[in-house]
């Protein structure tokens, strides 16, 4: 009996071991690879200023599909997802449609003796299938049982371009039947082709602009006719893929466009999307459920961007060869399922990719859709979700602000839109604000003003008769007479009579090397003040960041660089400048930054976006009145002309580049001395170590 219970238990291990064998041999053997917990991916966003930082994982891969039941996929080039769940597959390789469910199950192919090269795809929602065949130059029109029902070829009319050949690449077609077509070499835009009478050309759509420099424009003027047929030729871009929204807007990706890579078309063809972030190659576009869109670039990049195209979250990547799930080798079409899954086609590893939104996204994408709805405090709950998992997510503290600024809650918009560097709702939640301080106060500060102007009054009238003012006017005058505050004093004469202040630093010694650092000292410290604490609209640098020793030193470095070059250029052209005169007179001519920058400064707190020109208007003179200080400066203290002030002025530029170009060269090679040195110690460590 003993013998008999060790025989079952053996047999029942190796039962055990078969089943789990035959396990592992069916799921290498079905078509979807379930993915690990973790991504083999990191996720980022970009934040209000424009930087890059990591991020909670947006999706995370879910599944792949490598084979449609017994088929396997060859170089394909497109697919449609349906919102039944049947995707149809452009087999490009194999010349046919493979139509499948979401699990990778083979429901039937088409197309095979009528497709030639195929490259893109396009179903309805009736299961009518429109393909783009380049080699065959045409489209073909399949009803819902894969029978061939029409064709359209090259439109036969002039305003199509008698020599434009017709090579679709890419198709999409709205509620009416118009169809829409990338073709390639075509740079006059998407086609635009009526199913009536045959096929009726109505012209080329979302044609995207050139853009020329102003001198390339001067350069081809003066170039010969040859010439010109050398350089790159300025015609526009063809968009590279497209995809259409329930509402008929079209979507357009274009490599090598810059800012209008990424383009959402109104009926018109004028672009409603400004994406400042993007991947210099895309691949395709799709529109996703809660207002957003995705693309995908070549390298298996996913962008998300919502409905104002800011990028929300961009993920996955190439694959390094480990075959890992979630990475691609050559993306060409990106779709996204009613459940928010995302599908991309890889071309080279004929698979379709999935990916699934973690719990983060499906909050985000909650707040997105209720927020495009006007739904404003519904969409504070899943905003919370999102903040309270990552409360330095840029977007959520920026719909957060734009909710709470909605339910006039100013105050925590203001907040919020801090955080998220969100200019717009800062500057109208801090209009509101100010404006709600004015009405409270108004009758207050006009009180205080007519109240300091009747003791003006009464303090002059007083002094008019018993000078009650003597005391203080006798140490005013005093401190007047002080040396120091004499050569401090003089930068106003100087800004306003900067030639015979030139004079006057040269022959009168009317300023010192002191009082030259201390504006010096000034220059820098309203800057530092100026860049730090500024008006939050008119801030360059990210709140809590400071870096006050690399700004000061940055302003020491130039301005040894400018004194030190222009002293050279004087000292070889005959300038009859000294050192200190230049060195003083320079540092005297940003009087203007000393006088003018407390009150920008002051501004910057107090004003909106509607009220910025007046901020600006005053960096701008100021700058203006600096230059003109400086050039001034240069032509007296060294007695030029005006054409000798102007050859010294590019010699000093032309010498600080030098210079700059030099220090350069030196940091290199010695970066490689302190290499060199640091492997030679590692040497000799290592070989005393051993």
């Amino acid at each position: 009996m003993k013998k008999i219970g060790v025989s079952k238990r053996k047999k029942h291990i190796f039962k055990l071991l078969a089943s789990a064998l035959l396990a592992a041999v069916i799921t290498f053997q079905i078509t979807e690879v379930t993915a690990l917990a973790d991504a083999p991916y990191k996720t980022y966003t970009v934040d209000g200023y424009g930087s890059v930082s990591e991020t909670q994982t947006a999706y995370l891969p879910y599944e792949t599909i490598t084979k449609i039941g017994d088929e396997t996929l060859n170089g394909p080039t497109d697919f449609t997802l349906l919102e039944d769940g049947t995707m149809y597959i452009l087999d490009s390789g194999n010349a046919r449609i493979v139509v499948s469910d979401l699990e990778g199950n083979l429901l039937k192919t088409f197309g095979e003796g009528t497709l030639v090269s195929p490259r893109g795809i396009f179903v309805t929602k009736d299961h009518v299938t429109y393909v783009a065949d380049r080699d065959a130059k045409s489209i073909f029109v399949f009803d819902k049982d894969g029978n061939l029902t029409d064709s359209f070829g090259r439109p036969n009319v002039p305003m199509y371009g008698e020599t434009q050949d017709f090579l679709p690449l890419k198709i999409i077609v709205n509620d009416a039947g118009t169809m829409y077509v990338i073709c390639e070499s075509n740079t006059n835009g998407v086609v635009e082709i009526s199913p009536v009478d045959n096929g009726t050309f109505l012209g080329y759509f979302g044609t995207n602009s050139t853009n020329s420099s102003i001198l390339t424009i001067i350069w081809r003027a003066i170039l010969t006719d040859a010439q010109r047929a050398k350089m790159r030729s300025n015609i526009p871009s063809t968009p590279d893929n497209m995809a259409i929204d329930d509402k008929g807007i079209i979507y357009t990706v274009t490599r090598g466009e810059g800012d209008g890579t990424v383009k959402r078309l109104n009926i018109a063809g004028v672009n409603m999307l400004e994406a400042s972030d993007y991947d210099t190659v895309p691949a395709a576009i799709a529109v996703g459920n809660h207002d957003n869109c995705f693309v995908v670039s070549q390298q298996g990049f996913i962008y998300e961007y919502n409905n104002e195209g800011e990028l929300l979250f961009v993920f996955g990547g190439k694959d390094d060869g480990q075959m890992r799930i979630g990475l691609s080798t050559k993306a060409e079409a990106i779709q996204v399922g009613t459940d928010d899954k995302i599908y991309v086609l890889d071309s080279d590893k004929a698979q379709i990719q999935i990916y699934e939104p973690t719990e983060f996204t499906d909050y985000l994408h909650s707040a997105l859709y209720l927020f495009s709805k006007g739904r404003y405090k519904e969409s504070k709950e899943p905003l919370s979700e999102v903040l309270q998992m990552n409360n330095l997510f840029d977007y959520a503290n920026k719909a957060m602000g734009k909710a709470l600024y909605k339910e006039e809650d100013y105050q925590g918009a203001l907040h919020y839109a801090k955080l998220s560097k969100d200019l717009d709702t800062y500057s109208d939640a801090f209009w509101e604000i100010r404006n709600n301080w004015l009405r409270h106060n108004l009758t207050a500060i006009v009180l205080i003003i007519i109240g300091l102007l009747i003791l003006k009054f009464i303090v002059k009238k007083l002094d008019e008769k018993k000078n009650i003012l003597d005391g203080p006017r006798k140490i005013v005058g005093a401190i007047k007479e002080k040396k120091l505050v004499k050569e401090l004093g003089y930068m106003f004469y100087f800004i306003r009579h900067p030639i015979d202040g030139c004079y006057g630093i040269k022959w009168e010694n009317r300023v010192s090397l002191l009082s030259s650092n201390i504006i010096l000292l000034l220059v820098m410290a309203f800057y530092v003040i100026n860049k730090y604490f500024c008006g939050f609209m008119f801030k360059t640098v990210r709140e809590g960041t400071f870096d006050v020793l690399s700004d000061v030193g940055m302003i020491l470095l130039a301005l040894l660089l400018v004194v030190g070059c222009n002293y050279l250029m004087c000292t070889i052209n005959d300038g009859e400048g000294r050192f200190k005169h230049i060195y003083c007179s320079f540092l005297y001519s940003f009087a203007p930054y000393v006088i003018m920058m407390p009150f920008i400064f002051i501004l910057s707190h107090v004003v909106t976006f509607n009220e910025e020109f007046f901020v600006s208007f005053g960096r701008f003179c100021m700058i203006v009145w600096i230059a003109v200080l400086v050039v001034i400066s240069i032509r007296e203290i060294n007695n030029y002309t005006v054409g000798e002030t102007a050859k010294i002025i590019f010699l000093t530029m032309f010498t600080i580049l030098i210079v700059c170009l030099i220090g350069f060269i030196l940091y290199v090679l010695w970066a490689q001395v302190f290499d060199f040195l640091q492997s030679v110690v590692r040497e000799v460590v290592y070989k005393i170590g051993s």
